[in-house]
């Protein structure tokens, strides 16, 4: 596995401070890592589906592993539901998971599959904890994760038969982004994309956004930006599904948890008023 230097990976300043934070606090994310110790499997995104709401009743002194277990089948719904739109993918292909955290959706891929998948991100410390879930897996020679930036990932042009984000292109430019993505591709890849997104058919971006934007420290793209960032890279929708209502369950079940950060009312305001939207948009590759 080549080693890159920092310096060539980590190109600007808010690069780096983006690193130096989950490489510096990473048990911040106690929602993560709780979630994850349910069964291994790690995510870095948030939840769709109708949750069990019976997890709420019961004794009192274990309704918040209840909790846990149901918020984290519901986010592995929402992993399970990206998979579902990577279109054809065979046991010879190979993947890549832009900005893979712990390597949650990355074995699930591999699992569904039987296919290689590399996962790409510019945290050394997440780069670590990955791979050595993968060693525990007993999957290092199919998923591998690397200290790479997604916007140049270093792999050959045309080497990936899919490519997917899951909460990860708010802290990049979505042209820069989908520029590499589509070399990565070949002539009729797939990328698919879940990602929250400012509704600007109503306007400026609302309070509540802004404050999600402070929150994680990212830069929340207009809806419009994704769709001028996919037709200028020859990257060619297909699919567009609005998860925001069936994301606004998770939510409202994580307000009930001991892990609920504060971030939860903004995002449920955002929601309901309808300034932010949860969409996930599938596109193929045209062209060479």
């Amino acid at each position: 596995m080549t080693m890159l230097d920092p310096e060539s990976v980590l190109r600007t300043r808010y690069q780096k401070s983006v690193a130096e934070y989950w490489n510096n606090n990473p048990n911040d994310d106690r929602v993560n890592t709780k979630l994850g110790e349910v069964d291994g499997l790690y995510h870095h995104h948030y939840g769709i589906g109708e949750p069990d709401l019976s997890v709420l009743e019961g004794p009192e002194e274990t309704r918040q592993q209840r909790l846990v277990t149901e918020l984290h089948r519901l986010e592995t719904a929402q992993a399970e539901f990206l998979l579902d739109h990577l279109g054809d993918v065979r046991p010879g292909d190979r993947l890549l998971d832009g900005g893979s955290g712990r390597g949650g959706t990355s074995f699930m891929a591999n699992q569904r599959f039987g296919c290689q998948v590399d996962g790409v991100t510019i945290s050394q410390y997440q780069v670590d904890f990955a791979n050595a879930q993968a060693a525990d897996r007993g999957v290092t020679d199919k998923v591998r994760f690397h200290f790479r930036n997604m916007l140049d990932t270093g792999f050959d042009s045309g080497s990936r038969r899919g490519i997917w984000t899951n909460e990860t292109t708010m802290y990049v430019d979505l042209f820069e982004l989908f520029a590499e993505f589509s070399r990565l591709l070949e002539p009729g890849g797939r990328y698919v994309c879940i990602t929250g997104c400012s509704n600007d058919v109503t306007g400026g971006r609302s309070s509540s956004v802004s404050w999600i934007d402070a929150h994680y420290g990212c830069m929340i793209h207009p809806r419009g930006e994704y769709f001028r960032a996919l037709a200028a890279n020859n990257l060619v929708p297909i699919d567009v599904v609005d998860l925001t209502a069936t994301t606004i369950p998770y939510w409202d079940l994580r307000t009930h948890s001991e892990l609920a950060t504060g971030v939860e009312k903004p995002f449920l305001t955002a929601y309901r008023e309808g300034s932010f939207q949860y969409l996930m948009i599938a596109a193929d590759k045209v062209g060479r």
